[in-house]
């Protein structure tokens, strides 16, 4: 059994940086590959951002590139999404995962745990 808890969300203005967190627990502690997703009101969850087991490599979303960071503590178990230059279009529900299968990982089906969700909302 796995078990994943976000946290860090909140309600900031435009150009604010805020950082999420994701503690992994049980089988996703030594998952493979973790990212963040998100998910808008009326649209599809999509990757953010995905980092590999060892930290080696990461994957960014177009949309956030140059603005976020994802990085990974093998030692606590743990992920973290590093957000600045926040606008109103990074408003959704953050939700962290830990791949079932080794190596990059990108897509969604790749994904087996999953976290509850955070809200981030950026508003003036």
């Amino acid at each position: 059994q796995g078990h994943l808890v976000e946290s860090g969300g909140g309600l900031v203005q435009p150009g604010d940086s805020l950082r999420l967190s994701c503690e992994a627990s049980g089988r996703t502690s030594s998952a493979y590959a973790m990212a963040w997703f998100r998910q808008a009101p009326g649209k599809e969850r999509d990757i953010v951002a995905m980092i590999t087991q060892k930290g080696l490599n990461t994957f960014y979303a177009d949309s956030v590139k140059g603005r976020f960071t994802i990085s990974r503590d093998s030692a606590k178990s743990a992920v973290y999404l590093q957000m600045t230059s926040l606008n109103p279009d990074d408003t959704a529900v953050y939700y962290c995962a830990a791949a079932a299968f080794p190596g990059y990982q990108t897509a969604m089906a790749a994904y087996k745990f999953w976290g509850q969700g955070t809200q981030v909302t950026v508003s003036s």
